[in-house]
């Protein structure tokens, strides 16, 4: 008879669990996937493959010089976009490899990008502008690492500062000029496909 209670609690504890969103109607994602999607084109210019010098500044103050590619390209039928840069050295050793996706939330009407890099994952805000984007990495309760890149012509530079709240003068740690090389199939092609 017990088992008879827990298997009926089984059949209807869901039945109950749905019965209010059944009552508010089927949920219909199309608006939200339309808004994500008209929002996500401020990003198309980045779409492609990219190839350039990047340098970085050491310890030391000296720079360091690698060859910097990236890849972009739409996911979930535009509603994202991917990214993965790869840092090269002189002798073909990936030494930077990082892996972002950028959204569109229609609720709060702002755009994130959820990035991975060097061992740390983190979501931050990022800002379509008309020649570029920005983006900030909060680094303790001193400094904010600022990100601000310009495409035009083909090119992407992006620069990213150290800035410190107590007002001194930003610092430049990174830079890169990536050449857009041409279009990509990535992410979206290779997909598996049903049979």
């Amino acid at each position: 008879m017990r088992r008879l209670i827990v298997a009926g609690l089984m059949v209807v504890a869901p039945l109950a669990m749905a019965a209010p969103a059944m009552a508010q109607g089927a949920y219909d994602p199309a608006p939200r996937i339309a808004a994500q999607k008209e929002a996500m084109r401020a990003f198309d210019f980045l779409d492609g493959e990219w190839r350039g010098p990047a340098k970085t500044q050491l310890a030391d103050g000296s720079w360091h010089t690698i060859t910097q590619t990236e890849r972009v390209g739409p996911m979930l039928d535009g509603t994202v976009k991917v990214i993965e840069g790869r840092g090269y050295e002189a002798d073909g050793r990936v030494s930077f490899n990082a892996f972002a996706v950028i959204s569109y939330n229609p609720d709060s009407k702002a755009y994130s990008m959820r990035s991975y890099a060097a061992g740390r994952a983190g979501d931050y805000v990022i800002a379509p502008m008309p020649t570029g984007f920005t983006w900030d990495i909060p680094a303790g309760p001193n400094m904010t690492i600022h990100y601000e890149a310009t495409v035009k012509d083909g090119v992407w530079t992006e620069v990213g500062t150290r800035v410190f709240k107590n007002g001194g003068e930003p610092v430049k740690f990174v830079e890169l000029t990536v050449t857009r090389l041409g279009d990509t199939g990535w992410p979206a092609g290779g997909v598996v496909a049903p049979n």
